[in-house]
């Protein structure tokens, strides 16, 4: 039997949940609720230890190869990154403002407020708060950076530590995931609050598209001012690797093609095959925008308030936290709870809604992802051979000093 995939198994939830919550007895909705509370809880018991196990290597694994390239490709692809999510913020209090307005009349209240709550309550306290995981991550990457190379026991063990964190989301949390969007948009159908959400979601997805193709032209239009190369002709070369990265919803497997296109756009053997991998870890921009999106819709529709200073605090640590996103679908929102519930205040159901948002869409933002990297490997390679250039000269004037 074909293995059905993650997208299909959201929406399934999401039509599954307005059924049960449209016919299904109270009692039905309030089981789907406990299991909503139960789950939550867990996932933010999971959340400090997802950091510690996505980070702390993530900053390890970068920190080893240390030195002018890699200093060079991080700040373009982070600078990259924030752009797009300020650009995201940007469109979305301009264009969203309006269309969570017209449903406003709907309800005036938080969402929230009319769920039905879990049968009963099941502590799970997280071992430690976000902000303290994601410090001590820091502390503990750079560290093991450092000491790299005379001791080896804290890199193999964060290492081994990563695989357990991504075997739990794997084989755990997203398999879990349909049956949490199931209940989640069961109880928001009792509460009579469904059409309120999905007469916003589809069109927050169409505008989140449109963002990434916007930005995919101007990194490539910037790429190409710097590199010298005809827009058109680059933009033509990526659509391989933009229509591998939706079919198969991960940076790392189309890596491989996308190194095919970047060897199409000119970029020289050593930067493109240094660049495209690394890329495909640190430089998440459509990601950034989804979630950044998301979160603002998310923040609209519970009548949250928000402020520019907050969100460009979250969007400069979404930034940081997007090298800890786990290599499977979805893994960038899993990244991101916890500052979504730090630095936003999200609650169970709204990361609930983040993730099925997100997740929805996953595969456009990571072409997105990957057709910028090819863009920062064009940017890359100009000015790795203009400081070659450079060194040549000074050689020279050397070797004409000498002889002198």
């Amino acid at each position: 039997m074909k293995k059905i995939g993650l997208i299909p198994k959201l929406l399934a939830g999401i039509v599954l949940g307005i059924a049960f919550g449209a016919f299904a007895p109270k009692f039905i909705v309030s089981l789907l609720a406990t299991f909503n509370h139960i789950f939550g809880n867990f996932l933010g018991f999971a959340i400090p230890l997802i950091i510690l196990g996505f980070v702390v290597s993530g900053i390890a694994d970068l920190g080893a190869g240390a030195g002018k390239l890699l200093g060079i490709t991080t700040g373009i692809a982070y600078f990259s990154t924030i752009v797009a999510g300020s650009f995201a913020y940007m469109v979305s209090v301009t264009i969203f403002k309006p269309i969570v307005a017209q449903t406003a009349s709907l309800t005036a209240d938080n969402p929230e407020h009319s769920l039905l709550p879990s049968l009963f309550e099941l502590s799970m306290p997280p071992l430690m708060e976000v902000m303290t995981a994601l410090i001590l991550a820091f502390l503990l990457g750079l560290g093991i950076a450092t000491l790299k190379g005379k001791s080896e026991t804290l890199y193999n063990i964060s290492v081994e530590f990563q695989k357990i964190m991504e075997k739990t989301i794997s084989a755990v949390i997203v398999p879990m995931l349909p049956l949490h969007i199931m209940g989640i948009f069961a109880n928001m159908t009792y509460a009579g609050e469904v059409t309120r959400i999905l007469s916003v979601f589809w069109k927050v997805f169409l505008i989140v598209i449109a963002m990434h193709l916007i930005i995919i032209v101007v990194q490539f239009a910037i790429a190409c001012m710097i590199g010298k190369k005809n827009l058109v002709t680059t933009l033509k070369n990526q659509i391989p690797g933009y229509i591998t990265a939706i079919g198969t919803q991960s940076s790392a497997a189309t890596i491989p093609v996308n190194l095919q296109c970047a060897e199409k756009n000119g970029v020289s053997k050593g930067i493109r095959e240094f660049v495209v991998p690394l890329c495909a870890t640190i430089h998440l921009s459509g990601s950034t925008i989804t979630l950044t999106s998301c979160a603002m819709a998310v923040m609209m529709i519970n009548n949250m308030s928000y402020t520019l200073p907050q969100m460009l605090g979250f969007i400069a640590m979404l930034g940081v936290t997007m090298v800890a996103a786990p290599g499977v679908p979805g893994g960038a929102v899993m990244a991101a709870l916890g500052i979504l519930q730090s630095m936003l205040g999200f609650s169970e159901a709204q990361t609930a809604l983040m993730i099925a948002l997100y997740i929805t869409q996953d595969s456009f933002g990571t072409a997105c992802n990957v057709s910028g990297d090819n863009a920062i490997a064009i940017i890359v390679d100009a000015l790795q051979g203009k400081n070659k250039k450079s060194n040549k000269v000074v050689e020279m004037e050397r070797e004409a000093a000498i002889t002198k």
